[in-house]
């Protein structure tokens, strides 16, 4: 079907390229690959599977699995809504296209406030691995998190090119240190050879109570820490708007970062699973640290301890690029401060990077009150800005395919299969994740539902209200310049979401 868009219906796509104006399309091909998968292999992997796998033992691959599966599915909506129409606003820009800017507001302080929480989780992390030279004896952990943080924000505000050199070489050494492990890990199993006096395979595996010792329920509880081991694969859609060529690069970048899922994360599980008793994990270490240091290889322990290190350094990198151009797409649009929309001359949107830092100084006084949970709470509240966002991408991509339906938009041929079904299937999943939150033993999953509900949704609900009447003013500016109607249509934003086609109000064409 060739799809034909009424020149009435608003908003218009070519009307939102104004936002994108002043970056460089800068990222390479190869940056692209790597920021992809970079993205999806961070500390959520690294540091936390390590307790997650103490509480819910080696049966943990599962879990992955099938969180993998949905992370497919969003991603793939990413995809078809980036081939659609690429943005360095990313979801927000589209929730401001098929939704109005009362979505795009909501999502965007959302995504925001849950970069702001990976930061904490991402220096703390770091702070955390310092722990295994003891030097926390000497250097306090605050203090090390508040150089960490400084570090980073630094790389952030030099110029994009520069971001995308730096992801390229710190994802690479991620995904070889990933790879040293599969061999290493491959070739122990297959020689049946022994770990600290036990021999690997599955007789460890029914030694120490199967794939279930704990039972099936705290596979089930942990998924929320499975959620957030899997953030940051939406970081691609934000650099499609900075890429060169992102139709040829971005269905490579995505089934890339499929693959490595599957690869890396389920693969790395199983492996740790018949490689050492899952009741040697945990303890605030690594499990990749845990493995080569029981190996009795001199030093392996702490080259594996500088790699996920630099995974931690790469996550908070990426956190502060993505909310720096989510930050600008907002204020361009009326939905943040206009100081947001401020540029260097280089190209880099740093007012938001700069937020999200001074933000993220919570974590440095979480490691100086809780030094031992700080991981934890933020990890919780930080899992929640994931699903909002991984729910708007798919529910702006069942929107497009509604309006393809309907003879208004094209889908591009880059598409999420199984759509709408598998789209739905997403929303419920994600859905039920909150509810597990919810409905936890866990006071800390408990709590930051709580939290969300007492406090982000009234103060996103006053900041809109605050912010509504600038949003539609700047929405009719840039109507006028781009030329996109003669009769300036009210902005979307301000038009009542009852029904599905709330986000593209029906204006009269100009009777002349």
């Amino acid at each position: 079907m060739t799809a034909v868009r009424p020149p009435w219906l608003a908003p218009q796509p070519d009307g939102l390229h104004h936002e994108d104006a002043g970056y460089r399309k800068s990222l390479r091909p190869r940056q692209m690959q790597m920021i992809a998968i970079g993205g999806a292999i961070g500390t959520g992997l690294f540091l936390g599977s390590a307790d997650r796998l103490q509480h819910a033992g080696p049966g943990l691959f599962i879990v992955y699995a099938v969180c993998g599966v949905f992370v497919f599915f969003v991603l793939r909506a990413l995809g078809e809504l980036v081939l659609h129409r690429p943005s360095s606003g990313s979801f927000v820009s589209y929730a401001r296209e098929f939704y109005g800017e009362k979505m795009a507001f909501g999502v965007g302080w959302m995504y925001f406030f849950h970069w702001c929480m990976t930061g904490i989780v991402d220096i703390t992390a770091i702070a955390t691995y310092v722990h295994y030279w003891n030097l926390t004896a000497v250097v306090p952990q605050w203090l090390i998190a508040l150089v960490a943080l400084v570090i980073v924000v630094g790389f952030n505000l030099v110029s994009v090119r520069w971001f995308g050199e730096v992801e390229f070489w710190v994802a690479l050494i991620k995904v070889a240190a990933l790879t040293i492990f599969l061999i290493v890990g491959a070739i122990i199993l297959g020689g049946r050879f022994t770990i600290a006096g036990q021999q690997t395979g599955f007789g460890l595996l029914a030694d120490n109570g199967g794939l279930f010792p704990v039972g099936v329920l705290p596979l089930v509880t942990v998924t929320t820490g499975v959620v957030f081991a899997y953030a940051a694969v939406e970081l691609v859609g934000t650099a499609a708007g900075e890429a060169e060529h992102p139709e040829k690069v971005m269905p490579r970048a995505i089934n890339a970062v499929i693959a490595r899922i599957v690869l890396f994360y389920v693969g790395s599980l199983v492996l740790l699973g018949l490689l050492l008793p899952y009741s040697d994990f945990g303890g605030g270490e690594s499990p990749f640290v845990t493995f080569f240091s029981k190996l009795g290889v001199h030093g392996a322990g702490t080259i594996m301890n500088l790699v996920v290190m630099t995974a931690a350094f790469s996550s908070l990198n990426a956190g502060l690029y993505s909310t720096g151009r989510i930050l600008r797409s907002m204020s361009v649009n009326g939905s943040a401060p206009g100081i947001g929309a401020r540029m260097s001359g280089s190209g880099v949107p740093y007012v938001g990077i700069l937020a999200t830092g001074a933000v993220a100084l919570i974590g440095v006084g979480l490691n100086a009150i809780v030094p031992g949970k700080a991981f934890e709470i933020v990890l919780n509240m930080s899992a929640l800005g994931t699903i909002t966002a991984w729910s708007v991408i798919v529910a702006c991509q069942l929107r497009l395919w509604r309006w393809w339906r309907k003879g208004v938009a094209e889908r591009p041929s880059f598409r999420l299969p199984g759509t709408p079904y598998t789209g739905v299937a997403t929303l419920l999943f994600l859905a039920s994740v909150v509810v597990l939150m919810a409905t936890s033993d866990d006071d800390v999953q408990r709590g930051a539902v709580i939290a969300v509900v007492v406090v982000m949704l009234p103060v996103l609900t006053a900041g809109w209200f605050l912010a509504r009447k600038r949003a539609a003013r700047v929405a009719v500016e840039w109507r006028a310049v781009s030329d996109q109607s003669p009769h300036l249509p009210e902005h979307p934003a301000l038009q009542h979401d009852s029904d599905e086609d709330a986000a593209v109000p029906i204006v009269e064409p100009d009777a002349n």
